[in-house]
């Protein structure tokens, strides 16, 4: 799903929304100008995480695809992937990052796809913004029976203090789609399992900055503050000892994976 968001409302799909209104599309804004940049910043799924979640599946859903992180490692595990996103621009976008996979615009909560047609659904980031008394239905018609629900979350480990700094100076927030880390799916599904995968992401200092344009709190703010928060962030860049000089930044991630099997 696009974006890091945080606070009351976070941008889902591309879209900015309040996790409250009952209709998925209504009352959302496009972030699509801001989709490019999302595309180079969104750090993407470990291999294991993924191989993980969807076990031997051979055709997968992706609900929320947004710019396609989570399709990129399920292309290079050689399944063939369906892409679903609400919003156009994040399809388009994923095109230019993952060329061929069938794209479709929708919801979960709506899913414009055939009874029993796939082996794994998959979400990354996303299923905290599902309408789930609406979305497991959808989810569950659209799999065969043994079929697997996967879900998965990217957070980044803040404790290195460079990134504290940076923390403090983009006025991070808890994220709310990562902030409790148990998932409850209910039937026809059966338990839960989880899985943790630690991993590093490198990246240059331009991919970096573009990270911090991807947040909710700076696409929210107004010209000046995102100017001074842009700077600020430059300037620790080139200034922290752990950074400083560095040719890329070591940013550390853990992606928490569920999956449910669909009886």
């Amino acid at each position: 799903m696009a974006g890091e968001g945080d606070g009351a409302t976070a941008v889902r799909g591309g879209l900015l929304v309040d996790p409250s209104d009952p209709d998925p599309r209504r009352g959302a804004r496009p972030v699509g100008a801001v989709a490019s940049a999302y595309g180079a910043a969104a750090p993407g799924y470990p291999l294991e995480a993924v191989e993980w979640l969807v076990g031997d599946a051979a055709s997968v859903l992706d609900l929320g695809a947004g710019t396609g992180g989570l399709t990129e490692a399920l292309v290079a595990l050689d399944r063939e992937v369906v892409a679903v996103d609400p919003v156009e621009e994040m399809l388009e976008e994923l095109e230019v990052r993952v060329p061929g996979v069938p794209r479709i615009l929708g919801t979960a909560e709506d899913l414009p796809v055939e009874d029993d047609s796939v082996d794994a659904v998959v979400a990354g980031r996303a299923w905290h913004w599902f309408q789930r008394e609406r979305a497991v239905p959808e989810i569950a018609r659209v799999l065969r029976r043994g079929g697997v629900l996967g879900l998965a979350w990217n957070r980044r480990d803040t404790s290195p203090d460079w990134l504290v700094a940076a923390g403090e100076i983009m006025h991070e927030q808890p994220d709310p789609s990562s902030s409790d880390p148990s998932v409850r799916v209910g039937g026809p599904f059966g338990p839960v399992e989880s899985h943790r995968v630690e991993w590093v992401r490198r990246m240059s200092r331009a991919t970096f900055l573009d990270l911090v344009r991807s947040r909710r709190g700076w696409l929210t703010a107004p010209p000046g503050e995102q100017r001074t928060v842009l700077a600020a962030v430059e300037t620790l860049l080139v200034t922290h000892p752990d950074v400083a000089g560095a040719d890329e930044l070591s940013v550390p991630y853990v992606t928490d994976c569920f999956r449910a099997i669909r009886r």
